[in-house]
């Protein structure tokens, strides 16, 4: 492998976070008895929260991204190998143990289809994972962009929580992102590798090196993406504005209380999109750094003075 593609490969591997273990770890070993223990006591039918974080190799992880981009704007989905470690999902080649797919542009959650599809997973094929991947954001962002989920049992009211990170939904995904936000819950993600991993990730690197620096977050798929982008922050800007104007009618004719409420959901509603704004101009800066960065480095090069 290059110096530069080297450079290129641990600069991804610490941008999201990869835990380098040894290769006797515990991690990689498998317990056929321990296994077949836990399938049969079922501890996730008495706890809905049982599964608390997941554990990727970052060979697993490139992968799934190569695929997810491979797709373009369109959904890519395939099956998760690995195994159950107490409360913990470990991706290994021992069982399918899950499913991922993509979604293009629109962040790390679960639609409709989405959770009837894990759920019906869980009910048949327990222990069961979904992740969700964005090739889009991935590209803007610079980080792997992708969620693990579990679904609760039907019937289940989970506690009112807010999410722990924001994230943007297009206006016309936010109904089918709000009606079943509360029938699933985000596991932890953590990577990790050893150098067992080394060869087939140097191997699977180069091609997603080659296609990464050939390319461009402006020119390329991209460009749909941040269109879409600003479009679906001016849709909410209006949205925001005429939120706005209803707030200074109710507080002018109906009381405090009224409009109090209204105020704070119009607020809500003005932050977000200022959120969405901060977002997609970053995006689109780090963008421009890497055009610029690559031109000096290719269209720049001078000899240099003997």
């Amino acid at each position: 492998m290059s110096s530069q593609s080297n450079i290129a490969l641990n600069n991804w591997l610490m941008a999201n976070n990869v835990e380098n273990i040894s290769s006797v770890d515990e991690i990689y070993r498998y317990d056929r008895k321990q296994q077949q223990d836990m399938l049969a006591a079922k501890p996730w039918d008495k706890d809905p929260h049982f599964f608390k974080e997941i554990r990727i190799s970052a060979l697993a992880l490139l992968k799934m991204v190569t695929h997810a981009r491979s797709g373009g704007h369109l959904e890519v989905m395939g099956l998760l190998l690995g195994k159950v470690d107490a409360n913990t999902m470990v991706n290994r080649l021992e069982n399918a143990i899950g499913w991922y797919h993509s979604h293009p542009g629109y962040g790390c959650w679960l639609s409709g289809i989405d959770v009837s599809t894990q759920m019906l997973n869980q009910n048949f094929q327990e222990p069961f994972v979904a992740i969700v991947v964005d090739p889009v954001r991935t590209i803007s962002a610079g980080k792997v962009c992708l969620g693990a989920f579990r679904t609760y049992p039907k019937g289940y009211k989970p506690p009112n929580e807010e999410p722990s990170e924001y994230q943007t939904i297009p206006l016309n995904k936010v109904e089918d992102f709000g009606v079943h936000c509360k029938q699933y819950y985000a596991l932890e993600v953590s990577y990790f590798k050893s150098s067992l991993d080394r060869r087939l990730l140097d191997s699977l690197w180069n091609k997603y090196w080659v296609s990464t620096l050939s390319s461009s977050s402006l020119t390329t798929q991209n460009a749909d993406y941040t269109t879409g982008q600003v479009s679906d922050l001016s849709e909410k800007l209006e949205q925001a504005e005429n939120s706005l104007g209803r707030a200074a009618l109710v507080s002018s004719g109906v009381g405090v209380s009224g409009s109090s409420i209204e105020d704070r959901r119009s607020e809500d509603r003005l932050a977000k999109a200022a959120r969405d704004a901060t977002k997609t101009s970053i995006e689109a800066l780090h963008g421009l750094l890497a055009q610029v960065i690559k031109d000096r480095l290719f269209n720049q090069v001078r000899s240099r003075p003997a």
